[in-house]
């Protein structure tokens, strides 16, 4: 099973530790009749980057369309999510894309990234990444339309990786994504690395440290999204 984005009890652990004991997830549905994804076909469950950004996105927008609806609301989909390369990304706002970076545009309603650079954290750090990256941008995008406030980035950005870990606890819960070996260290791996290297949270861009987004990121999971 290629579409390897399961949190297992080792990981949350290990994340538990640093933050203090989480409660047991409470906002989960029970499982899908469904078939799973790990048995649909491979362009449709990953095996290659490709397929996992595609599965990615189309999980965690299918994932807040329901969540939406059951609280009487309607989920806008983003328009696309656009692959670019360094300089030669779509502009927001006025502002140029940046190089090795992803984001969401609230201007166009959607999801631009750096294919190169996202490649390669897929093939140096797992296929955790791209679920990872893509479930926070859609975090954004929830934000945006539910018109969420904040003081600070970083409170934005720590509850956009929330909203991450809140989306792929229930898709795991429902079996839309399977368990692989190694999928634990990947994780943590991938928040680690994602860290600011300093706890400067009045900076404008500051997204918070490993331990702050591994923690943000576990509540979701364990919590569901209304925990976020």
């Amino acid at each position: 099973m290629r579409s390897r984005l399961l949190v297992t009890v080792l990981a949350l652990a290990v994340l538990a530790a640093g933050c203090g004991r989480l409660p047991v997830a409470t906002d989960r549905q029970e499982p899908s009749t469904a078939r799973p994804e790990a048995s649909r076909s491979a362009d449709e469950t990953g095996e290659t980057f490709e397929g996992d950004i595609r599965l990615a996105a189309r999980l965690g927008e299918d994932f807040w369309r329901r969540r939406f609806a059951a609280e009487g609301a309607n989920y806008r989909p983003l328009r696309e999510f656009v692959p670019y390369r360094s300089q030669d990304g779509p502009a927001c706002g006025g502002e140029p894309a940046l190089p090795e970076n992803a984001f969401y545009c609230p201007d166009g309603h959607f999801v631009a990234f750096d294919e190169p650079w996202m490649r390669g954290m897929y093939d140096r750090l797992g296929d955790a990444s791209a679920y990872l990256i893509i479930l926070h941008e859609i975090g954004h995008a929830v934000q945006a339309q539910t018109m969420s406030q904040y003081r600070l980035n970083v409170e934005r950005e720590l509850q956009a990786d929330c909203y991450a870990g809140g989306a792929l606890g229930s898709l795991v819960a429902e079996r839309r994504l399977g368990p692989e070996e190694g999928d634990d260290e990947e994780l943590l791996v991938n928040l680690a690395a994602a860290g600011d290297p300093t706890d400067a949270w009045w900076r404008p861009d500051a997204h918070g440290t490993a331990e702050q987004r591994q923690q943000a990121f576990t509540v979701g999971y364990n919590q569901g999204v209304g925990a976020c």
